[in-house]
């Protein structure tokens, strides 16, 4: 890494569909202040595009997906129509929002620059040896003996313990979060 540098890592996140992009932080704006001001017209006002802009991109979203993600509805008053989303719109926001908040912890945790070769601060890893791995349905327990005299339980997810091949005897590093302790395995 660079010392003193104004540098950082960044990502673009976006949703795809059949392999092609869908959804990027554009759509999420547009859909989410449509969202906020229950109107097309006005949500492009306020994203500062022109409705004709955002019309097309919810006509193309709506063609893509096969279902809308915005219902209009006309007014009779003077305030005229308006939109609301559906629930597919709703549902594609959440998806965005989480995906989107996940890359942005990633990104920002400086543990994970480890995965990369790179080093880190953090000191809070014990070497230890797994004495038991306990699967359920979503997570599973491992208990890991560390070479102080100690042993200590992680409640990891299933997948995790799959995917990292913890099995009893292993030798590993329990990696201690501030709310949970992690498990880590030489490739």
């Amino acid at each position: 890494m660079i010392k003193d540098s104004k540098h950082k890592v960044s990502c673009k996140v976006w949703l795809e569909f059949k392999g092609e992009p869908l959804l990027g932080k554009g759509g999420a704006e547009i859909l989410k202040t449509i969202k906020e001001v229950e109107s097309i017209s006005n949500a492009a006002k306020k994203a500062g595009m022109s409705y004709r802009y955002v019309w097309n991109y919810l006509a193309k979203l709506e063609k893509r997906l096969g279902e809308p993600v915005v219902k209009t509805y006309k007014g009779g008053n003077k305030g005229g129509g308006g939109a609301t989303l559906t629930e597919l719109g709703k549902k594609l926001i959440d998806e965005y929002n989480r995906a989107e908040c996940y890359m942005t912890e990633v990104v920002g945790d400086q543990t994970s620059w480890e995965d990369i070769g790179l080093k880190i601060s953090a000191r809070n890893k014990l070497k230890g040896t797994v004495e038991s791995v306990e699967t359920g349905i979503i997570t599973a327990k491992v208990k890991i003996k560390i070479e102080a005299p100690a042993v200590i339980t992680a409640i990891i997810s299933k997948e995790a313990v799959e995917e990292l091949g913890v099995k009893k005897g292993d030798t590993i590093e329990a990696v201690i979060k501030a709310t949970e302790v992690m498990v880590a395995k030489e490739k």
